[in-house]
């Protein structure tokens, strides 16, 4: 698929959305169902899609000459600044792979003090624990610029280390490959209690398409568990919402999914209410995965080395040198 970029003009961004959109329609395009700022169109048996981003429009099709058309079309129609191929969008785009190397590089040259220590590690040691700290040393509050509260040298200590993994990882990317199934799946787990300061429990939830990472998340949960049961049935419900969504998405694009399977290292306990009705629909199938191979402990715990590299690769999250 060929991607392009435009920058949008400068107008209030309502009503140039808003003229955009009228355009587009009377050109024959559908706007999506989940996304309106998504508009699609189908030819024959080529797709056409385009997106607003903010102040950019990316459009791409399966078919590279209607990108040239589309392209000369919104020249005439509005005055564009640039238009060139993508090669970044939230990271470095090159061939399916998606990378934050300029991201990390930018970091490390505004400020010469996150140069620090040389050894790779993964980006948290099994034995942080990080709370409130109050009794802890104070750090440098204009370094530690990411943190809403009072952070002290744990709090800093931490993030040093993650950005010492990103540092050495920059060609670490997520990788999107071509010709890949558009099978569905999705894998759920919680840490239970694991919040030091609240004892708050944290979902966490993957989704692939094919072997490719669409969608992931690490959110700690609003009440308070009282069980593994109850904090495993929390992201669980979460992750069968993103799943409903995703499918949504899709059918804008033409892809019709049922029984995606849900898989949880607890499936025991996980079987009321929204679950249920959706698995009794055919919207979920719910699975159970082995403990070792629950990918989303990536997104929950502290990993040692091994697990934390094994489980990288199974999300296709590879270096650019070893698929380029």
């Amino acid at each position: 698929m060929a991607d392009r970029r435009r920058a949008l003009p400068p107008q209030a961004p309502r009503a140039w959305y808003e003229r955009f959109r009228d355009f587009l329609i009377e050109k024959g395009f559908k706007i999506g169902q989940v996304d309106t700022t998504l508009f699609i169109k189908k030819m024959d048996d080529d797709l056409f899609v385009c997106q607003v981003y903010v102040y950019d429009i990316i459009f791409g099709s399966t078919n590279e000459e209607y990108c040239k058309e589309f392209g000369k079309m919104m020249a005439k129609e509005f005055e564009m600044s640039m238009i060139c191929e993508l090669t970044f969008f939230l990271g470095n785009l090159n061939k399916g792979h998606l990378s934050i190397k300029k991201c990390t590089q930018e970091i490390y040259s505004k400020d010469s003090r996150w140069m620090i220590a040389s050894q790779l590690t993964p980006p948290m040691s099994t034995n942080t624990k990080l709370d409130i700290d109050e009794s802890g040393i104070k750090v440098d509050q204009t370094l530690y610029r990411f943190m809403i509260a009072d952070p002290k040298e744990t709090h800093l200590s931490a993030v040093k280390r993650i950005l010492r993994y990103l540092k050495h990882t920059p060609s670490i990317g997520l990788w999107y490959p071509k010709g890949v199934s558009f099978e569905l799946l999705g894998y759920s787990d919680s840490d239970f209690a694991g919040r030091q300061v609240e004892r708050k429990s944290t979902s966490g939830g993957c989704y692939l398409l094919g072997r490719s990472l669409v969608s992931w998340l690490s959110k700690k949960q609003k009440c308070v568990s009282l069980s593994t049961a109850e904090a495993e049935y929390i992201a669980a419900g979460f992750c069968c919402a993103q799943i409903l969504y995703i499918k949504q998405m899709l059918l804008d694009y033409g892809v019709k999914l049922s029984r995606v399977p849900l898989l949880c290292d607890n499936k025991r306990d996980i079987r009321h209410h929204f679950i249920r009705d959706h698995i009794a629909k055919g919207d979920i199938q719910l699975r159970k995965v082995g403990t070792k191979e629950q990918l989303v402990d990536t997104f929950t715990k502290h990993l040692d080395e091994s697990t934390f590299h094994r489980l990288r690769s199974e999300l296709n999250v590879l270096d650019a040198r070893s698929i380029m």
